[in-house]
């Protein structure tokens, strides 16, 4: 389609990037204000989106709606859509199990084409370039390809079938933030006994090891409201592999253990280590 107008559900710090760049080939990029935070009101006018009062009314306007959310949230959105009658393409971008995918597809036939997306990186602002990996139709995923097409946000198709994207995602993602949080736990440990510095320096001679960042800590506990429901619809796709859940559940409740540290620019390496050390 030429120069659509987009939707993106809700522009958090992903999302408000990413629609960002969906701008420059797009007639309009919405956002629903109703129920929404200042926070998420400043990111919208930031990145330049047009706001829209109501989510029927961006529905009625968009022919492409993207879905960046937080995980749990994720299946209830595509309810509303749905029961909405929303007839255009949807990208189901969010950290979920590639059988919740599926349900998201089902729920959203067969009004709207369903387009199974996962993105990897970071936020695509300061010279960032996080990929959108994308499954689905063919004709729909090449309308997303376009509409991203010349902006920090790339684009990988991986097929037909709804599901992989998110597959290759949380296959990522298991490693990925669970890796974070097994540095905490390491360094947490050294700590109490005095020798976390030793066990950086350890690491260090190991270029690729998370050990040598232990800086990252503090980012891994403002971000962990976010990652712990991500291990746990990762934990759900291990398991519907018939493989073992149980250490990305186990991830998932240590993260939790920082949920109070959520966006918490100002938190420090000890005040996060003192945390996770807490009940």
């Amino acid at each position: 389609m030429d120069q659509p107008t987009v939707g993106i559900l809700h522009p958090g710090s992903m999302g408000a990037a990413v629609a960002a760049c969906a701008a420059a080939n797009a007639a309009a990029v919405l956002w629903c204000e109703t129920g929404r935070s200042t926070a998420s009101a400043r990111r919208a006018e930031q990145f330049g989106l047009t706001p829209v009062s109501t989510l029927p009314a961006l529905l009625d306007r968009s022919d492409i709606v993207i879905s960046l959310c937080p995980p749990a949230a994720a299946e209830d959105l595509a309810c509303e859509i749905a029961a909405h009658g929303f007839t255009g393409v949807y990208v189901e971008a969010n950290a979920i199990s590639p059988e919740r995918a599926q349900r998201i597809a089902a729920l959203l036939k067969p009004h709207a084409t369903v387009v199974d997306g996962g993105v990897v990186g970071s936020p695509p602002v300061g010279g960032k370039t996080p990929t959108l990996y994308l499954s689905g139709a063919i004709a729909a995923t090449e309308c997303i390809e376009a509409l991203f097409g010349g902006t920090a946000v790339r684009t990988a198709v991986l097929g037909i079938e709804v599901g992989k994207a998110s597959a290759l995602k949380l296959a990522y993602t298991s490693f990925q933030k669970t890796s974070r949080v097994l540095v905490a736990l390491a360094i947490g440990m050294a700590r109490e006994h005095g020798v976390d510095q030793e066990l950086i320096e350890v690491a260090s001679r190991r270029t690729d090891s998370y050990l040598s960042e232990p800086q990252y800590i503090v980012k891994t506990a403002a971000r962990a409201w976010r990652w712990g429901p991500e291990l746990e619809e990762a934990a759900d796709a291990l398991a519907a592999a018939n493989l073992p859940p149980d250490m990305l559940h186990a991830a998932a409740a240590t993260l939790a253990r920082w949920n109070d540290a959520r966006d918490a620019h100002e938190l420090t390496l000890t005040d996060a280590l003192d945390r996770l050390a807490q009940p």
